[in-house]
């Protein structure tokens, strides 16, 4: 029966021979194949009544004519073979004559239960030849594709090669049946995302390169494989090609194989199912380094190399793991180095992109972006080329948000860039009270490497506001610069009144010295301001 299947089969897919004749012979011989295991069982129920009770069985009760078939057991085989397929025959076609019937219990059950399959048998033929009528059975739209492309095929001359590997392909598909996800395509992407997962999860999870991985990670790389079949001996993999996806072995066995300029292959490595391959091509922007070739029929997961990239720029902190996991595969010394080379590449690559994109959420003040890229593994406090944290920024733009969420992650709150300022200070030049107070309260301080020397400057320049704030949080109004000239020194050398009057209300020492032994009283006189000089001399009666 099987041989017999096995050639129906091969007879329906070979295009030469009519799909309809073919079909009409397999079911006349389905149908005869039941009539006779129905007429061979007729007759062992006949036999299995003893030989002087012959009369209560159908055959031997049997009367055709003036012929009479007591005594059965001694007729002719072939008569015997005739008459019982003459009673399947008429008991399926349920003509029922009445000439031939069912006598004792066993019979009539028998007789019950191969009418009801008849019935069944009857449907199965019907439903047959609909579907031959209307071309819409999976073997015909296989007749079909196979016509279409042996006239591709002769049209464009393709090498009997490559016809002979079309041909297998579709004939691999067609007895396999279509990859799973192809009657997914027109789903929403929910929808396929969940199947994806459910039916490629757990072989993801087995891939040595992903060990360790986070589970999100795994998710985003099951929902974009595709699945492919290939046959026996065909090359996945070409040795020399460029390389825009790599591929993880759901089923069967594959070979690396290094070929020389002379022909010669040399096994590199035996691929056995949740190994992976192409992802040195692949990550490392080179030619593949072997001919992968099939051992035997496989199901392979294909990943697009765009985006696994993508998914490593949305998860950088999963660098590590594979790294790690580079280091204790099956890959060549000059495999796993450039692989780890091009690894760290996108690591750092990647954390400069995140650091710059978080410097630009805290400027503009957009604290779910900032959020995302903390998640996505970027580190808070990055410094860029002047030494500036994403604090400094928010602090200095006032954007109190921002700066509650990076205290509350714990980010470094006294760190000093390049021009000495830290956070507060920036907080305090702006004049961002709310800022201010909040970085106090989280331990905060004013960290002024040279306070003399920045103060003298925003005397000389007249920034009265700014130097107001930092006298107010507790900068000294007498600090000195390196000519141990106070703030106040400069801004009546100056002439700076309003400047005078803020420094003298902070407590600002007017008969203070500096190196050359002038006070800031005398530097009024020879700016020669009066109202200047009166206030001065006011500010020193009264420190007497």
């Amino acid at each position: 029966m099987r041989k017999i299947n096995q050639f129906f089969k091969k007879t329906e897919k070979d295009i030469r021979v009519s799909y309809l004749f073919s079909r009409i012979v397999k079911l006349i011989a389905i149908q005869l194949y039941s009539v006779h295991v129905a007429a061979c069982i007729f007759y062992y129920l006949a036999t299995t009544v003893p030989a002087e009770r012959e009369g209560h069985t159908w055959i031997g009760s049997l009367t055709l004519g003036d012929q009479s078939y007591i005594n059965f057991r001694n007729l002719g085989f072939s008569r015997r073979y005739v008459t019982s397929l003459y009673y399947a025959i008429v008991t399926m076609a349920t003509i029922g004559y009445g000439d031939i019937h069912a006598v004792n219990t066993m019979e009539m059950i028998f007789v019950i239960i191969y009418v009801v399959f008849n019935t069944i048998l009857g449907a199965y033929v019907i439903g047959n030849m609909s579907a031959m009528i209307v071309k819409g059975s999976k073997t015909e739209r296989f007749r079909d594709e196979m016509a279409n492309l042996t006239q591709f095929m002769h049209m464009h001359n393709l090498s009997k090669e490559t016809r002979n590997q079309i041909k297998s392909h579709l004939i691999l598909q067609y007895d396999h049946g279509h990859p799973r996800v192809c009657l997914l395509e027109d789903f929403p992407v929910a929808v396929k995302s969940k199947v994806f997962l459910s039916l490629y999860f757990e072989t993801v999870q087995k891939v040595p390169l992903f060990k360790g991985c986070s589970k999100k990670f795994l998710n985003q790389i099951a929902i974009n494989l595709k699945e492919e079949l290939f046959l026996s001996g065909e090359v996945i993999l070409e040795q020399g090609t460029v390389v825009d996806h790599i591929y993880i072995i759901s089923q069967g066995f594959l070979n690396e194989v290094l070929i020389g300029e002379d022909g010669s292959e040399v096994l590199i490595s035996e691929l056995m199912p949740n190994d992976l391959f192409g992802e040195v091509a692949a990550l490392c922007n080179i030619l593949q380094p072997y001919t992968v070739r099939a051992c035997k029929p496989c199901r392979l997961l294909r990943l697009q190399k765009q985006a696994l990239h993508t998914i490593l720029q949305l998860h950088a902190e999963e660098n590590r793991n594979l790294l790690i996991n580079l280091s204790e595969g099956k890959h060549t010394e000059l495999g796993k180095k450039i692989l780890v080379s091009e690894m760290n590449h996108h690591a750092t690559k990647r954390d400069s992109e995140l650091a710059l994109g978080l410097k630009h959420a805290a400027y503009r003040g957009d604290l779910y972006s900032l959020e995302d890229l903390v998640n996505a593994g970027a580190d808070i406090n990055e410094k860029d080329y002047d030494g500036r944290t994403s604090l400094h920024i928010a602090a200095s733009r006032g954007h109190e948000d921002i700066v509650r969420f990076l205290l509350g992650q714990k980010v470094e709150v006294n760190c000093i860039d390049h021009i000495g300022n830290s956070p507060l200070m920036e907080a305090v030049k702006a004049g961002h009270e709310g800022v201010v107070k909040l970085l106090q309260e989280n331990g905060a301080i004013l960290e002024l490497e040279d306070p003399g020397s920045y103060l003298c400057k925003l005397a000389a320049d007249n920034n009265v506001d700014v130097l107001r704030r930092l006298l107010q949080y507790g900068v000294d109004a007498n600090c000195q610069n390196y000519d141990q000239r106070t703030p106040l020194h400069v801004a009546a050398a100056k002439g700076q009144l309003i400047v005078v009057l803020i420094l003298i209300e902070f407590g600002a020492d007017v008969v203070a010295k500096d190196r050359w032994g002038n006070t800031p009283i005398d530097e009024g006189h020879r700016c020669g301001n009066k109202p200047l000089i009166e206030i001065l001399n006011h500010a020193r009666e009264n420190r007497k």
